[in-house]
């Protein structure tokens, strides 16, 4: 709209040649960076360069011994195209977090039946069709739902439930994992399709593995992905915390998915969840203890007399309240879970606890295990969210996501050492001890019956990126428009962090931190942009409520919605005498706005000389909007929004 009197057209003119230098400038002198400039458009915050440089790295240390659908050579685009992109003060944390999206890429495989997640990269014998195997199936949707591009899960769902995979070799909440898929992605087309064959799939858990007697459900703790655990040492079968907690979660997700569908089954599985929960609760608590337990199937048997770590995924699926987060005082005690590499699987005080080289190559006796403490955060995740309890907090979830982070190397033979993932660690010297024990299992050398030649390589059996997003970035999926954004990063802790490009619900989400304002030049203290629109803001870390109702879907980049978006900017004079423009009621500088109001802009020809004719401050204001009613997106390439400091 034009509002300008004509007092002020020779003002509108000098903007606009103003505008037009700048313009001209940029595409002479900037001829090379403009390509740079529309990249830097597209990227936002973080430059792409962050995740070239690292596929970089991590592709000139690795042996590229199974290729799949990405090789090594097409890891950058694809990351660049498909990730949320990750910036923070911690760079050990920073590089695994893209470490574990170029492993993840690594599984993903395409099959003459579309595509599917792997766990193991070379083929292994106790798989099923396509070397799919279902037990860490449940990781692969919470690390994956964050990728743009849904095909590759939305296949992996078809293989599951009508493909011919073996969904019930091993325990795997299928409902829960696309209910949980739905929640980011915001698509119920998946649930639509397979709610029957969901339902039929409890139903048939139902007739294999339930106990009428308990009223609860048994599992082999090989087939939990748990073997020779100790509380399976009586008899592996036994009424776990694990499976029941899966089963609960299962008959509460198809309880939802009916409910949105409009299938009468909702009350039924209602109803199933809420016997199911109770009987858990009462049965596998031992109050003495305070901890979950297992109860080995076995006549006459009580509960076990060991804590082991699974004993937190109730909390997984948030099936325990406060009465029972007592539990969680024992996690950091180095008497019973905490060690230095990473969270033990049983308490270090049993008599059973061990560290093994010897037997089976996969213990669940005391090794630390990247499955049990993905697990065991997302878990202490949901607590943090959901509860009040003075037994763990927010410094507790960061110090061992970095203990994590830190057990992702491997020293090599030549002493070089490298970002890794592979099976189980020694959760006192960091040694893997699964590739310790294969790489001369057979003749000096790997055997081919246990998987061949670094069969736990980039092992894709567990979450590291989803911890970062969900738990200390603080995206927390949920129903409807409002989003819940709670970063587990304590006060005092970090001065800055972002989290951009994250593909939420057909949004471009952002999280920001900025102590100073200086880093990111998006403000201070907390910021959550959806689709480049500021939705959210906190001096300080804390929980934020979205609502993504009045923003309208759109891909474009935090960047891009910034560089068209009209907004409200006005001159004014602080307490301090100086003087600043105000833009959407935040204060800024201008290097155009001189504090004495008296020498205007300074001439474009040097950027040195004032002009001749002193500029008032009464042409600053509505600068943006007065650019934009002359159709020019920014007032300038070179003045962009990141060329605004932050008072």
């Amino acid at each position: 709209m034009k509002i300008y009197t004509n007092k002020k057209n020779r003002r509108l003119k000098i903007l606009q040649s103003l505008i037009m230098f700048q313009t001209c400038l940029a595409l002479s002198v900037f001829s090379y960076p403009l390509y740079g400039q529309d990249r830097q458009a597209t990227e936002g915050i973080i430059p792409l360069s962050k995740v070239e440089e690292y596929v970089e790295q991590f592709n000139a240390t690795d042996d590229e011994l199974t290729v799949q659908l990405i090789p090594n050579s097409e890891a950058a685009e694809f990351l660049s195209e498909n990730i949320p992109r990750f910036d923070c003060p911690d760079k050990e944390l920073e590089e695994i977090y893209y470490f574990r999206w170029w492993t993840f890429r690594k599984h993903i495989k395409q099959t003459p039946d579309g595509y599917i997640i792997s766990e193991f990269l070379p083929a292994v014998s106790w798989a099923g069709k396509y070397n799919g195997i279902s037990c860490p199936a449940m990781h692969h949707y919470n690390e994956g739902r964050w990728l743009h591009n849904r095909a590759y899960l939305d296949s992996y769902a078809r293989y599951w439930l009508r493909g011919g995979g073996s969904l019930r070799a091993y325990s795997f909440p299928v409902a829960r994992s696309l209910y949980n898929y739905y929640l980011t992605t915001g698509d119920d087309a998946l649930l639509k399709e397979y709610l029957p064959d969901l339902i039929a799939n409890f139903e048939a858990w139902e007739k294999e593995r339930f106990d009428e007697s308990k009223g609860l459900f048994w599992q082999n703790d090989g087939a939990d992905g748990m073997e020779v655990s100790i509380g399976g040492k009586e008899t592996p079968d036994g009424y776990r915390a694990t499976i029941n907690s899966y089963m609960i979660t299962e008959a509460k997700a198809i309880a939802a998915i009916a409910r949105h569908t409009g299938n009468p089954a909702g009350e039924v599985f209602e109803k199933k969840a809420a016997v199911l929960h109770t009987n858990m609760l009462q049965t596998l608590w031992d109050a003495e203890a305070q901890f979950f337990k297992v109860i080995p199937k076995k006549e006459g048997a009580g509960l076990c007399d060991a804590r082991e770590l699974h004993g937190y995924t109730p909390w997984y699926h948030s099936l325990a309240d406060e009465k029972y987060a007592a539990a969680w005082k024992f996690l950091m005690d180095s008497t019973y879970f905490y060690a230095p590499c990473g969270p033990t699987t049983a308490e270090r005080c049993h008599p059973g606890f061990t560290i093994s080289y010897k037997g089976h190559e996969c213990q669940w006796n005391g090794p630390s295990w990247p499955f049990s403490t993905s697990v065991t955060l997302t878990a202490l995740a949901n607590l943090l969210n959901e509860q009040r309890q003075d037994y763990i907090s927010k410094k507790d979830y960061l110090d061992l996501l970095k203990i994590y982070a830190h057990s992702h190397h491997l020293t090599k033979e030549d002493g070089t050492v490298v970002p890794w993932i592979d099976e189980n660690l020694n959760p006192f010297t960091g040694d893997w001890i699964a590739r310790t024990r294969l790489k001369t299992w057979e003749n000096g050398t790997w055997s081919k019956a246990k998987g061949g030649v670094e069969r736990g390589k980039d092992y894709n059996h567990s979450t590291f990126c989803d911890l970062v997003i969900t738990g200390l970035a603080g995206i927390r999926p949920s129903e409807g428009d409002k989003l819940t954004v709670n970063p587990l990063i304590p006060a005092n802790t970090w001065n800055y962090f972002c989290l951009e490009n994250v593909l939420y619900k057909g949004h471009k989400l952002t999280v920001v931190y900025d102590k100073s304002g200086k880093k990111y030049r998006r403000g201070k203290g907390l910021r959550v942009f959806v689709d480049g629109v500021l939705k959210g803001k906190s001096d300080k870390i804390g929980k934020l409520t979205i609502d993504l109702g009045s923003v309208q879907n759109s891909s474009t980049s935090l960047e891009d919605a910034r560089a068209t978006q009209v907004v409200v900017s006005r001159v004014v004079t602080g307490e301090n005498g100086k003087t600043y423009l105000e833009v959407d009621g935040q204060p800024y500088l201008w290097n155009v706005i001189e504090f004495d109001g008296t020498r205007g802009l300074y001439s474009p020809k040097y950027w040195t000389e004032p002009y001749d004719m002193p500029l008032s401050l009464e042409f600053s204001e509505n600068y943006f909007e007065k650019a934009a009613d002359l159709n020019y997106n920014t007032i300038s390439p070179l003045m962009r929004w990141r060329d605004i400091e932050n008072t």
